[in-house]
């Protein structure tokens, strides 16, 4: 018999001068709650947040999230396009430990695939800690076309830096690990 996953907690940040001040309802959080839902077979506990751009706030609410709340990894989503008040990965990178340059490549990569404008997208991922964070695009569909083209290196990632084995349901995402890191497949 296997052991049951293990909890994970998620850090959800919205970033919307916009919808943080309630002119829209905010599309972000729902859209990566929904994605986590369908892919992440491990218990999960969010620490969602909708905040304005703002980089001292965003470099505040990230640092808040892998120092204190204990989120393995924090998904932005918003505020990484060439506007003046898109700084999100300004702040990213201002708390970040070690950038992994290759999840912004292959986000980019894959988003061309969808649109054009996605040579545009300024998106990053850094480690903090024992935390990995990913800068997501603003629109639901970028969202999940985002994810899916990233999420089989995320579980391994987060193991390296120490947080708990994330397991996703492998008909929608298999995870990618090495040999030596697997652990018994499920039934």
């Amino acid at each position: 018999m296997t052991a049951p996953c293990e909890p994970l907690k998620i850090g959800l940040l919205s970033i919307s001068d916009r919808a943080s001040r309630g002119v829209y309802e905010d599309a972000g959080l729902p859209a990566l709650k929904d994605w986590v839902a369908e892919v992440i077979l491990n218990p999960v506990t969010f620490d969602a947040r909708l905040i304005p751009d703002e980089q001292v706030e965003i470099e505040a609410h990230l640092r808040q999230m892998a120092d204190e709340a204990g989120c393995s990894l924090i998904l932005t989503t918003g505020g990484t396009g060439p506007a003046p008040r898109d700084v999100t990965p300004e702040a990213t990178l201002a708390i970040a430990d070690r950038v992994l340059p290759g999840f912004g490549e292959q986000m980019r990569f894959n988003n061309l695939k969808y649109t054009p404008t996605a040579i545009l997208s300024r998106q990053e991922a850094v480690t903090r800690k024992q935390s990995l964070i990913i800068n997501l695009p603003g629109q639901p569909k970028a969202i999940r076309e985002t994810l899916d083209g990233i999420f089989a290196a995320v579980p391994y990632c987060v193991d390296l830096i120490g947080g708990p084995y994330i397991e996703t349901r492998p008909e929608r995402i298999q995870a990618f690990r090495p040999k030596s890191a697997q652990r018994p497949p499920r039934n």
